[in-house]
């Protein structure tokens, strides 16, 4: 049977390797691509530190899928590609640079060896001059560092051969790339909107607003990413992407894109993410570029100093009030909703044991689970029935009167002691919780909706939330199977604050005559790998609700993107509300 690496031997030819000039995040994922396949690989770098990294990590994983040694050389000598068959440059996206590298290759390796650079934003045609073999010169276009299974563009001028095209994407393809269409301007979009949306997530981080381990489970748990932001920093390179801000703001001259003094002074530290060891999280030597983030995503929580919840309220009767419940009561709580009447009460009951029934039906729980949950639920229209409970959970309208009103009755019917929490997605905790009179006993809960089905949880504190209260909270959501992340009580929160200015980005650029919404949508998606690009995502939100929660985060944080373009509420007020309405920014 024929593997990769007998591939990758024909495709540079018997008794010749590949060349890698450039070591940092993309160059040493590459490598290490290449040498699993067995077939000889040269690495150049003119950092002898960096030399030594990448050597150390070799070294502990220097079997190829052929089972035996694979055959490699490191060296800061040029001259060390005296012989490859193909040459990949991935030295920095610097335009000088690269063209210094290519010239030096023309000098360095024999005529006929094709060369393939890894610019993702720079025009290939100046670099491909610069190489002095245009029709030996291609193009391999990242929007992430390579590992097996990722997507890349193999990108030709006018004057590349085909030859030279087709083995860049018969070796893109032997290494463990799927070969797709990007497209250059698309690509930049897509560069350009993720790198704000980092620059934003690194800002988070430096306020103090949420740890580094708690925004990277929020996005990737509440947005369904592949990885976090900061994680993402960390794989694509703190260096590289302090770079393309730099450059884009200067450019532009718009205060977004400009690195927050944090990436500044990660830079200076040379803490620059997994090639270093330490970014916003510490690697271990041994992971390599590409490979997934060690799991310190995954290390328990300090134990809980707070009192366990046993007996739990929920005050509302909708969708996510009635998700909490069953989510609840299928946990093993005494669960208790109390709806405004009893015809309301009634419809939830049947709401969540319908539910019920459709997760058996599914294989998610079991008829026994079933019947248990239904035994420890009770529903009700009497607020007086909250009295014993340890914890309480508003899930009624995202209104603050309402809100407000429903917390000035909890702190009159509930227990001293009980913990009060809100639900809300967008407004203040402590204005909504305010009228209860117990601000060190009261949390924001933002649970994700369908919250049956959905692991995360935010967990809001205030000022003057206690740290026992907070230590419960957080127990109660991992009883529940949730994942709770910690953060302060800003509009919001995590995912939110993060993920419409995003959008509203995505909108800006509607601006450009040279944007393709299609093209955008599917580079976003192919290139970093998310489940829909943003214009999409827009569309199945509905563009109404992204219009009001904008609203509220332009209100909370003026200059921090927010406020809504023209276009969107241009759209909104012609019905074009997104999937639910049949039309929005794209066709149904």
């Amino acid at each position: 049977m024929k593997t990769r690496g007998t591939d990758v031997q024909d495709i540079v030819g018997p008794g010749r390797a590949v060349g890698i000039v450039g070591l940092g995040t993309v160059g040493e994922a590459l490598l290490s691509m290449v040498a699993a396949t067995g077939c000889p690989v040269v690495g150049v770098d003119n950092d002898p530190d960096v030399i030594a990294r990448v050597e150390q990590r070799l070294k502990r994983n220097d079997t190829g899928e052929t089972g035996e040694s694979v055959s490699w050389t490191l060296s800061t000598d040029i001259t060390a590609l005296a012989d490859v068959g193909v040459v990949v440059e991935a030295v920095a996206e610097d335009p000088g640079a690269k063209r210094d590298v290519l010239r030096r290759l023309r000098q360095a390796c024999p005529p006929d060896t094709a060369i393939v650079t890894t610019a993702s934003s720079l025009p290939l045609f100046p670099l491909s001059t610069a190489a002095g073999r245009p029709d030996r010169i291609a193009g391999l276009r990242l929007l992430r560092p390579p590992a097996i299974g990722r997507r890349a563009e193999v990108v030709r001028t006018s004057l590349t051969s085909d030859e030279t095209a087709d083995l860049a994407e018969r070796l893109a393809t032997a290494i463990g790339l799927e070969c797709v269409v990007l497209g250059h301007r698309a690509s930049g979009f897509a560069a350009r909107l993720v790198h704000l949306y980092l620059n934003r997530a690194a800002a988070m981080v430096a306020e103090g607003f949420a740890s580094p381990r708690d925004v990277d489970t929020a996005m990737r748990l509440g947005c369904g990413l592949p990885s976090g932001p900061l994680e993402l920093i960390d794989e694509l390179g703190v260096d590289e992407v302090h770079s393309r801000l730099e450059s884009h703001w200067k450019r532009t001259g718009e205060e977004a894109f400009r690195p927050v003094p944090l990436l500044t002074s990660m830079l200076r530290r040379g803490t620059w993410g997994r090639k270093t060891g330490q970014g916003f999280h510490h690697y271990d030597d041994q992971s390599l570029p590409g490979e997934r983030t060690p799991d310190e995503r995954r290390r328990p929580d300090s134990p809980s100093s707070g009192e366990p919840v046993r007996q739990v309220g929920v005050f509302g009767s909708g969708t996510m009030a009635r998700g909490i419940a069953e989510v609840c009561a299928l946990s093993g709580l005494r669960t208790t909703l109390v709806a405004r009447s009893t015809d309301k009460a009634r419809s939830a009951a049947a709401a969540i044991e319908a539910s019920l029934v459709k997760a058996v039906r599914r294989g998610r729980i079991t008829p026994a689970q079933k019947k248990d949950a239904l035994a420890a639920l009770a529903t009700v229209d009497d607020v007086s029935a909250l009295s014993g409970c340890d914890l309480v959970i508003e899930a009624v309208a995202e209104d603050l009167q309402i809100k407000r009103g429903v917390f000035a009755r909890l702190g009159e019917v509930c227990r001293p002691g009980a913990i009060l929490a809100t639900t809300t997605s967008s407004l203040s905790v402590a204005a909504c919780t305010a009228p209860a009179g117990r601000p060190g006993e009261t949390l924001g809960l933002h649970f994700f909706n369908p919250a049956p089905v959905m692991k995360l949880v935010e967990l809001v504190r205030t000022p003057d939330t206690a740290a026992h209260v907070t230590a419960a909270g957080r127990a109660f959501c991992a009883g529940l199977g949730k994942v709770p992340v910690a953060c302060q009580d800003r509009a919001g929160f995590i995912v939110n604050r993060l993920l419409f200015p995003y959008l509203n980005d995505a909108l800006r650029l509607t601006d450009d005559a040279a944007l393709d919404v299609v093209a955008l949508d599917s580079a976003v998606e192919r290139g970093f790998g998310y489940p829909m690009g943003p214009f999409t995502l827009l569309d199945a939100i509905g563009l109404d609700v992204s219009l009001a929660i904008l609203e509220r985060l332009h209100a909370e944080f003026p200059e921090a993107g927010c406020a809504p373009p023209a276009v969107l509420r241009e759209l909104v007020g012609a019905g074009h509300l997104g999937r639910k309405a049949g039309r929005g920014l794209r066709r149904a």
